[in-house]
């Protein structure tokens, strides 16, 4: 997993509850956060968070995963993005950022 950011921005964050619960387009849209296909292949990567410094937000994730495969890390990836107080991402998974 690959978690970027580019500078800090003053938005709000969800509840961890809704994190978990919400349906995961209905989430993205609350959060603004636009989700495309990545092209990265690798078997490793399972997604990348950016906030760019205008605030906007982009959900990269690879293309050809099972719904709950893509489901669940985007939201570890939100979260993590977010900086919400949610469980740590479960080992093997790493979250690095850049």
């Amino acid at each position: 997993m690959t978690l970027t950011q580019s500078g800090p921005v003053a938005q709000p964050k969800p509840a961890v509850d809704y994190l978990l619960d919400a349906p995961l387009p209905q989430l993205l849209n609350a959060l603004d956060v636009e989700l495309v296909d990545s092209s990265i292949t690798n078997a490793g990567f399972f997604g990348a968070f950016v906030e760019s410094r205008d605030g906007s937000r982009i959900l990269s994730m690879p293309v050809g995963r099972s719904e709950f495969e893509r489901d669940t890390a985007a939201r570890m990836l939100l979260a993590e993005g977010l900086g919400l107080d949610a469980p740590p991402v479960p080992s093997p998974l790493e979250v690095s950022r850049g």
